[in-house]
């Protein structure tokens, strides 16, 4: 169970398949699904960790965009994608920010690992008489949360930009194979019924002729 909610059950090539599968199937119009996996896509960068859905779903809301589509869009970032949406997004950040400090992946585990046990800490510290203390989350927030947070504009942006010029051609082309299948199923289904209509008023019609045949009681 834990290994499919990091890696997925067929991989991430089907699981990314699936969700851009549904939403083409959203019975909505083209644009606004489009408008939702934009909304849904930008959100993926920030670290708006714990409330990503929540955020998609208010950003697709003012975009006026698909809503489902949007929370279907944040499961494209994954375990796999997630690592290099941060450190391009932290390393942008510190270069446009003219933060130098030394980025890679040890300094960055090591600040989420102090300022997560810093963060508990004064949370217990409410319920004891220990002080709280603040060095290493805001030590966390400007070297960081801040930086992540200014870096994952300009690459969301593209990147939602990107898939929402992609997706809508796509969802269009889709809805109309849809629409002409579902047409060609009605008239198949009319023409049968036509068909079964006629077979069955010709019945009687043979059963009476039968009966007036001569010779017949």
């Amino acid at each position: 169970m834990t290994v499919e909610f990091v890696y997925p059950q067929g991989g991430f090539r089907r699981a990314t398949r699936y969700v851009f599968h549904r939403m083409q199937r959203l019975p909505d119009q083209p644009h606004r699904i489009a408008r939702g996996i934009f909304a849904g896509t930008f959100v993926n960068f920030p670290p708006l960790f714990g409330i990503q859905m929540l955020s998609a779903a208010g950003l697709a809301w003012v975009l006026r965009g698909n809503i489902l589509a949007a929370l279907l869009a944040t499961f494209l970032s994954n375990p796999l994608t997630t690592p290099f949406i941060a450190m391009g997004s932290l390393k942008l950040g510190h270069w446009m920010l003219g933060i130098e400090a030394p980025l890679d992946l040890n300094f960055v585990f090591a600040a989420f690992t102090h300022a997560g046990w810093e963060l508990w800490q004064n949370f217990l510290a409410v319920f004891t008489p220990e002080r709280t203390h603040w060095d290493k989350l805001i030590e966390f927030f400007w070297f960081i949360y801040w930086p992540y947070t200014i870096g994952s504009i300009l690459p969301g942006l593209v990147f939602s930009f990107l898939t929402y010029y992609l997706s809508l051609p796509l969802i269009h082309a889709y809805q109309k194979i849809r629409a002409s299948r579902a047409r060609e199923k009605t008239e198949k289904r009319k023409a049968l019924k036509s068909r079964l209509s006629a077979m069955t008023q010709a019945a009687p019609s043979r059963e009476s002729g039968d009966d007036e045949r001569p010779g017949s009681p």
